[in-house]
């Protein structure tokens, strides 16, 4: 059995530090795969087959690389030890401005004060203003930075470090020279100092962070939202009608719970007793509320609007929907894009450039320049070197791919489009050939018998021996039929060794003889002749009716025609794929005349009919051995292989099985334009990622060239080391802001 482990990791700032907790956790004994997340502060280990797991190893070995590792808190306990860190962080960067900007203006706008000792006194009161913003509100990049280098490696820390130390204490020694003799000609001969630089570089950098953090905890809320529905407690009813209020975690099923007006839902259960509408649209999206009654099934977390109920649990607390849903929304917020891959390979070698960099950049000007205007050569040395490294920005990498992927799957599960990876959202985003089913997909999933035809037998009997045989099946058409028995008559006949052929029906015995149930091939394979009967089997299958043969020995007793209806979307939704360029194919197991009916009302021009369950993943192989992309939507019972083969598999309408292995995207509602529109979220959450990483990759190449002095020599103009710091900051929240503009995505209206 494989056991996974979820730590949170603390201390990480950039793309470096993701690089660098992926390889420490990786080294240790036993561990077979790791997943971290910089945006969740996160990290998910996979330890290998038959593996013990040691939380106290993974915690040293983070803890001896600079980061600090620790069991995962509960999600209440994260969100507000979030919303606390971004309120210091907001005071934080508050007090750095209040200090950087008269530091600012001393040393660039307001006219010699004096001098003290030799010493200049605006240059003094700079120093003594940055002193605390660089000693203690600096403190954690220097710190960060310290670990880091200890432990062999290179992060944001570094560069903000090196980039602060080097303005900072280059100052301070030009500021002191006058009482410091001993100290080389180079601090007597330059006229600036770059203090306000230390200081701003500092303050904007918190700044950057404050608001990349109130961007995170945005980017959070989908799935904080979701957690938000779930009660703390249940009313428990008691023999005498009273109730009792119990922890949701203690309750077991089959627990009987009174839900009242305007209360939500706690777990998942069946109706015992009363009628009531739900609102449903905080779990799937549902506009409208939907009418339950006794018997049905209800699911946790949704809203009774304007009658109470009595309801039986059906599930623990931790296998709700709800508990699913938000297990999977997490599971796929840690996935990682195939060009994150490559991302995080650029990350761990990125700050070691940058420095190197700046480097180049600060002998070249040191060595060879005699100075522009006022600067001398030294002055620019320290400019290109200090703006180098503050511009450079590997947190804007870091961040692309998860901000993104956090905010799309959270959107997605408010609507109820549960996306269970960076993976899914990837092939969605190349999909070429959309494949539905018919039954359920297509159709509302709810057929009825609409006649049933006697060649050998009469009612009673057929719909006996077709109830006793598709008793306990779970296809929508053995509903239907033992509905109609119901109607009809409670005598079922007894049979036995009833067993399921695959992708043609049912067969079992009564009294020595073999009865079956299903279609033609099945009929064919116990010698059953319908060729007498033919042309009144094409006038039904040519009205869309789906039919079930049932014969007793070799011999024919009848056959039931089943009908349904479109759904009232499936118009649209096979419009809005055409309007995408998908070429729409029906992939069914109904005979073809049934089939190209229900093809011809809702608009689609290719059928594959008589397709058993196991042929419809073989069909699905040879479109993709043809380079084509397939999205297969099926109900992810009776589609299962299908659903596994295509490059992106849908189950639609899963209800409470939606953690299907064979699915990447499970619906929670029973509707194909929410298939749509989750190809479509997916193209609109890869298209940000790729956005995000284009901008993090032309900022750096753009900015760290013009910050080394590229323009230097034709303008005589160098980035300032506080403009490159709120050009850093600047593109990380443009990252973080960039993926939060996915929140204001809805599901498209469409004609019905």
């Amino acid at each position: 059995m494989t056991i996974e482990s979820t730590y949170r990791i603390e201390g990480m700032s950039c793309a470096a530090c993701v690089a660098s907790v992926d390889s420490i956790i990786s080294k240790v004994d036993d561990v077979e795969h790791v997943r971290v997340n910089l945006a969740l502060e996160k990290a998910v280990v996979r330890w290998k087959e038959g593996a013990t797991q040691n939380d106290n190893i993974v915690e040293q070995a983070v803890i001896q690389g600079g980061f600090v590792a620790s069991s995962m808190p509960t999600p209440q306990q994260i969100r507000e030890e979030r919303v606390l860190a971004v309120r210091q962080q907001g005071i934080n960067a508050g007090i750095a401005l209040a200090l950087a900007i008269p530091t600012l203006i001393l040393t660039m706008f307001i006219s010699d004060l004096g001098s003290s000792n030799g010493m200049n006194s605006n240059w003094l009161i700079a120093f003594l203003l940055t002193l605390p913003v660089y000693l203690y509100l600096g403190q954690q990049f220097h710190v960060g930075a310290w670990k880091a280098l200890r432990n062999g490696r290179a992060n944001m820390d570094v560069l903000v470090h090196l980039g602060t130390s080097t303005a900072f204490f280059w100052s301070t020694l030009v500021l002191f020279e006058p009482v410091l003799p001993f100290l080389p000609q180079i601090f007597a001969s330059t006229n600036h100092v770059y203090f306000d630089g230390a200081a701003l570089i500092i303050a904007f950098v918190l700044l950057g962070n404050f608001l990349e953090g109130r961007a995170k905890l945005q980017a959070t809320n989908a799935i904080f939202s979701l957690m938000d529905l779930q009660p703390k407690t249940a009313n428990v009813l008691d023999d005498n009608k009273g109730t009792t209020p119990t922890a949701v975690e203690d309750v077991e099923p089959g627990t009987t719970i009174l839900v009242k007006t305007g209360q939500t839902i706690p777990l998942d259960g069946r109706v015992i007793d009363g009628s009531a509408l739900i609102d449903m649209s905080m779990m799937t999206g549902e506009t409208y509320p939907v009418r339950v009654r006794v018997g049905d099934e209800v699911i946790g977390g949704t809203i009774l609007v304007d009658a109470p109920l009595t309801i039986s649990t059906t599930q623990p607390y931790h296998q709700t929907v709800l508990s699913n849903v938000i297990q999977l929304v997490d599971e796929a917020q840690m996935g990682k894009a195939p060009i994150q891959r490559y991302v995080d390979r650029i990350a761990a070698v990125f700050v070691p450039i940058v420095i190197t960099c700046a480097l180049i950049a600060a002998v070249y000007w040191g060595l060879f320049s005699d100075g522009f205007g006022p600067r001398t050569g030294g002055d620019i040395a320290i400019l290109a070197l200090v703006s180098t490294l503050v511009i450079a920005c590997p947190c804007a990498l870091g961040l692309a791919t998860p901000t993104a992927l956090m905010v799309g799957t959270g959107i997605g599960a408010r609507y109820g489009l549960l996306i269970k990876g960076i993976e899914a959202l990837e092939r969605s985003h190349a999909t070429t050939t959309l494949v539905v089913d018919k039954t359920g997909t297509l159709t509302t999933g709810k057929p009825k018998v609409s006649h049933i035809e006697f060649i050998d037998g009469e009612v009673r009997e057929i719909l006996g021996i077709a109830a006793s045989l598709e008793h306990g099946s779970t296809h929508p058409l053995a509903d239907a039929i033992t509905k109609a028995w119901a109607n009809v008559t409670k005598n079922r006949p007894e049979l036995s060794d009833i067993a399921n052929v695959g992708g043609m029906g049912i067969i079992g015995k009564l009294d020595g003889d073999v009865v079956a149930i299903g279609n033609e091939p099945l009929m064919e394979k116990y010698d059953v002749d319908l060729s007498a009967h033919q042309e009144k089997i094409q006038q039904a299958a040519a009205k869309g009716a789906t039919i079930s043969f049932v014969s007793k020995g070799q011999s024919l007793l009848g056959w039931i025609e089943v009908t349904d209806r479109l759904r009232s979307t499936t118009k649209g939704a096979i419009k809005h794929a055409k309007r995408y360029n998908l070429e729409v194919i029906m992939l069914t197991g109904d005979r073809l005349e049934a089939a190209e009916n229900i093809a011809k009302e809702c608009g689609i021009e290719q059928v594959v009919a008589n397709v058993r369950p196991d042929d419809k993943a073989e069909f699905i192989s040879s479109l993709k051995e043809q380079g084509k992309h397939v999205a297969m939507v099926g109900d992810g019972i009776n589609d299962a292989a299908a659903l596994a083969t295509a490059d992106v598999g849908i189950a639609m309408g899963a209800g409470s099985d939606i953690a299907l292995d064979s699915a990447d995207i499970v619906l929670l509602r029973n509707d194909l334009m929410d298939a749509m529109s989750a190809l479509e979220l997916g193209r609109v959450t890869v298209k940000k990622i790729r956005t995000n990483l284009g901008w993090a990759f032309i900022y750096n190449i753009i900015g760290i060239p013009l910050a080394m002095g590229l323009l230097l020599p034709w303008t005589g103009w160098l980035l300032p080391p506080a403009f490159a710091a709120a050009a850093m900051s600047l593109s990380s929240i443009s990252v973080v802001m960039n993926s939060l503009t996915l929140k204001w995505w809805r599901p498209k209206q469409i004609e019905a």
